[in-house]
Parts: C-alpha cells; structure tokens; sequence
C-alpha cells in the first residue's frame, strides 16, 4: 500500500531521543537512511547467505580486547551455492566512482570449475537499501547467474515504465528521471571495474570497448553526485533491469535520515 506523499510537509517537534520517520519519494533520491549495511545484510541474511568477517587491526602483548585497533574490517556474504557473493568494502580503503567510496561490491561467477567472478557490481552510500537488496534478491534467484536472459532494452523499458525518460541523444543507451537528476546509462566502463571478459581491461584507444550500464544521481549539476553503481559488462541484463525497476519504482521508501542535497526534493508523508 503506498502512502499519500505531502511536499511541504514539514519536519515537526519530536519527543527527545525520537527520530521521526516518514514514507518518502521518489526514491532515487531518498538515500540509504544511514543503514546500507543492515538493509543489505538483512537481506542476505534471510536468502540463507553466509557472511564471514575479516578484520585486521593492530595489538600490543597484554593488550585488553576493548583497546585493539581495528585497522580494516570487512564482510563477507556467500550464497549457499557460492557462485555469487557480496562484500561490505567500505571500511577497507576501497576505489572511488564518481569521487565517492564503494560500499559494497557483488559478484558471481559462472560455475564451480572457475574460482574467479565472471562480473562485478559496485555501489556507493547512498544508493536506496532497497534497491540493492531488490537486484541481490534478483541475483540469487538465478540458475547461472552469469547468464543474460535479455538485452539492454530490458533496463531501459524498467524505467520507463515508470515515467523515465529516454536520453534524447541516445535513446537505445540511457534514460533519465524526469527531474534531471537520476541517471542510467550503457557505455564504456570506469576504470577498476572488474570483469572476467580482457576486452574490457586491453582495448587499445581507438578501439571499440566492452560496455556496461553506470547508475548515478547529481540532484544538482556540477555540485556532485548523491550516489553511483557501475556495473561490469558482462552482468546480465535482467539483473541491472531489477536494479532500474526498483530505482525508479513510484512506490515510496520508509526513511528516518534524508540527504541533505535532496531534502527539499523529497515529497514525504508521516508514517504512523
């Protein structure tokens, strides 16, 4: 059931100690409420994923527990059949896209003969919990999770179905929301994407480069990017079209925290 959504709703007195919460939209803009992991992880969590912590500190002889330092410490999710993965990167120094952290990295690979991901997908903060947690659900569904069950017409019809509008100068390989400010787009890949196919990594110059689907929002242009996904070119289709159908879904996102770039975009309605 979807929530009446108010615009000038404004943000009242709370009792002390209280977050309000509020039923907010659209969604590509609604960030991720502060709880990127635990949306994610729960998820994971209740499609059977083992997760395994790394952590890497540094500890003196005698030293109490409560006083170790704690240099990196990751997380890592597996699917029961191990050929799909997702780990939490934020705490362990990763690469940046679009001049923010990964936060997490999802991977699969194609059978048991190979130990190496066929693709990868990467996620800054920000990126609506939901959202992620709806392309991972899509992810494990699948037999062969390598496999593309369709072209990139599939993504492109996810969000215009819900009143995206297709790139006027490339309108088979991009789509826009209608306020400009969220983004999907099929092109070549940033550097440090992963991707099983060298293609991707060797192309010379002036030769033609393996291409994969970039998701981004910049509520205001030049002032930087709220989120960003990059998704390697060889991840199938049909998963990025689940990411894009949830992303640009109108149905609203239950959030305590708001960006503060998109505040004033959001339409938000009390919940409760």
């Amino acid at each position: 059931m979807e929530a009446p959504l108010h615009p000038d709703f404004p943000f009242g007195p709370t009792p002390a100690g209280v977050q309000s919460a509020y039923w907010v939209g659209p969604r590509h803009l609604a960030g991720d409420d502060g709880r990127l992991y635990d949306t994610v992880a729960d998820t994971l969590t209740e499609l059977g994923w083992t997760s395994l912590a790394f952590v890497r500190g540094r500890r003196v002889p005698d030293e109490a527990p409560e006083d170790r330092q704690v240099l990196r410490s990751t997380v890592l999710h597996i699917s029961p059949d191990t050929l799909r993965w997702a780990q939490w990167v934020l705490p362990d120094e990763p690469f940046h896209l679009g001049s923010l952290p990964i936060a997490w990295q999802v991977s699969a690979r194609a059978g048991m003969s190979s130990p190496l991901a066929q693709w990868s997908a990467y996620f800054t903060p920000d990126v609506p919990g939901e959202v992620l947690a709806d392309f991972l659900v899509a992810l494990d569904a699948r037999d062969k999770p390598a496999v593309s069950l369709g072209g990139p017409e599939l993504v492109l019809d996810a969000v215009t179905a819900h009143g995206w509008l297709r790139d006027i100068d490339a309108s088979g390989a991009g789509a826009v929301d209608p306020t400009f400010a969220s983004h999907v787009h099929l092109g070549e890949v940033p550097p440090l994407i992963q991707d099983a196919d060298p293609l991707a990594l060797v192309a010379e110059p002036d030769e033609a480069v393996l291409a994969g689907w970039q998701a981004w929002a910049e509520p205001v242009p030049g002032a930087g990017y709220l989120w960003a996904a990059s998704f390697g070119a060889s991840v199938p289709h049909d998963l990025v079209a689940a990411f894009a159908d949830s992303l640009s879904s109108t149905a609203p996102v239950l959030r305590r925290v708001l960006p503060e770039s998109t505040q004033e975009r959001l339409l938000r309605a009390p919940a409760g």
